[in-house]
């Protein structure tokens, strides 16, 4: 049986690390971030990675820095045949190339599509109709290396970024595990990747205010893509006006685009190029989320 160790920070990888743990393969170690401090009254807080290893008695290592000696020397002692690594900031090549076997790593997007940071937000963004995850051996270019499987799934319509992180999610811990008893049973080939590149940058906060000199389609992909992080959002007089719920629709006017069409009571809708954007949930600068109707009871729209 296989000896890994597991790289991972947030709640994505869980999953997978539980498939591969409860499937019998020996943990040697988690590794993920250092505790930081957060919330308001700054108290240090641990990874849900950590978290889930704590609970389920694993070896924990926090290293601040990746090609520290003492931490390498760690894992050195640790004789594994793999590492898997699912968001995680990039290893250094004296660790990725340690382990007998190598390391892999879970993307979600179909490689060489979206590499990057962000591949969940930028496929809905873009207006994609299907995405995937990917199984991979690290190399030097970051998200570069051959895969070893690949499953696809279809973006719905409507589906927000939150919805396609949680069903790529349970995809992704299939796909590991497949690949890890793939690999221990030595029945399993690599695949350079092929066909367009595209790129899936770190999200900045402006990525997710919507604009409004565009399809309708594309304000409400720009919309979904964002929620719930790091929030869709727009700028009504002079304050961000958080946007939790909207929906399309498509229907020509001759409105210019960022007009706002409302009758003051009952619905707000913002004119895109060829349509509108019909705002059902909000929440203004400062304040708790609240249906359409109750935000426009409390202000007056420009």
């Amino acid at each position: 049986m296989l000896k890994i160790v597991l790289f991972g920070t947030p709640e994505f990888p869980i999953p997978a690390f539980e498939a591969v743990r409860s499937a019998g393969f020996a943990i040697k170690a988690v590794v993920t971030a250092p505790d930081k401090p957060a919330g308001r009254g700054m108290q240090l807080q641990s990874s849900a990675v950590k978290q889930w290893a704590l609970e389920k008695d694993l070896l924990v290592l926090q290293p601040t820095k990746l090609k520290d000696p003492a931490f390498i020397e760690q894992l050195q002692a640790l004789e594994a045949d793999l590492f898997i690594v699912i968001a995680f900031r990039m290893l250094p090549e004296i660790v990725w190339q340690m382990p007998r076997i190598g390391t892999f790593n879970l993307h979600a997007s179909l490689l060489p599509a979206y590499r990057g940071a962000a591949p969940i937000q930028w496929a809905i963004r873009n207006g994609e109709k299907e995405t995937g995850v990917t199984t991979f051996f690290l190399k030097h270019e970051i998200d570069t290396g051959d895969w070893i499987m690949q499953e696809r799934v279809e973006i719905g319509a409507d589906m927000t970024g939150g919805e396609l992180h949680d069903r790529l999610q349970a995809l992704g811990a299939a796909v590991v595990l497949k690949s890890v008893e793939a690999i221990d049973q030595n029945k399993y080939t690599t695949t350079p990747q092929s066909g367009e590149i595209k790129h899936a940058p770190k999200l900045q906060k402006q990525d997710a205010c919507i604009q409004w000199n565009q399809s309708t389609r594309g304000a409400y992909d720009q919309y979904r893509a964002f929620i719930p992080f790091p929030g869709s959002f727009t700028i009504l007089n002079e304050k961000i006006l958080k946007i939790h719920l909207a929906r399309p629709i498509y229907e020509a006017h001759q409105h210019l685009a960022g007009s706002i069409v409302s009758d003051g009571k009952t619905f707000l809708h913002i004119a895109t190029t060829d349509g509108y954007l019909n705002l059902l949930e909000v929440q203004p600068e400062g304040k708790k989320r609240m249906p359409i109707a109750d935000f426009l009871r409390g202000n007056t729209i420009q």
